[in-house]
């Protein structure tokens, strides 16, 4: 539990494929599959937030956002992709991981590599230098 003068920091991430349109985790393995499938050939963005607390009061909060670009998937890449990563992918938006084999999933990705793993970093890491926390 923190005390009312630490510092507590959360993070979250949302998939938009469509205007307004947003994924969430996968419930199943089947869902994964119909929500790559959805993604294939299509472009989408992340949106990563962070956001920094004391006592009750937001002192700080940043989103970025990522676009990336899903090369055209077939049903047999995606199963095979599912049957490797499945137990990992299963708690991430989309239904994918761009470490390891989720990498060739993509055809381009434009914007922080920190943002697609769910963190605003850089402008966090500028905050906490800021307050003195980290050295400047």
């Amino acid at each position: 539990m923190a005390g009312p003068d630490d510092l507590v920091i959360g993070a979250d991430q949302t998939l938009e494929l469509d205007e307004g349109a947003m994924l969430g985790k996968p419930a199943s393995r089947e869902e994964a599959m119909s929500q790559l499938l959805r993604m294939s050939g299509r472009r989408h963005w992340l949106h990563s937030a962070a956001v920094a607390l004391a006592g009750g009061e937001r002192l700080w909060g940043e989103t970025e956002s990522v676009a990336l670009t899903v090369r055209p998937l077939s049903d047999t890449f995606i199963a095979a992709y599912l049957d490797a990563e499945y137990e990992s992918i299963h708690w991430s938006v989309g239904g994918y991981r761009i470490e390891g084999l989720g990498a060739q999933l993509f055809e381009r990705i434009e914007g922080s590599h920190f943002a697609v793993l769910g963190l605003p970093l850089l402008p966090l890491l500028a905050f906490l230098r800021e307050r003195g926390i980290l050295q400047s």
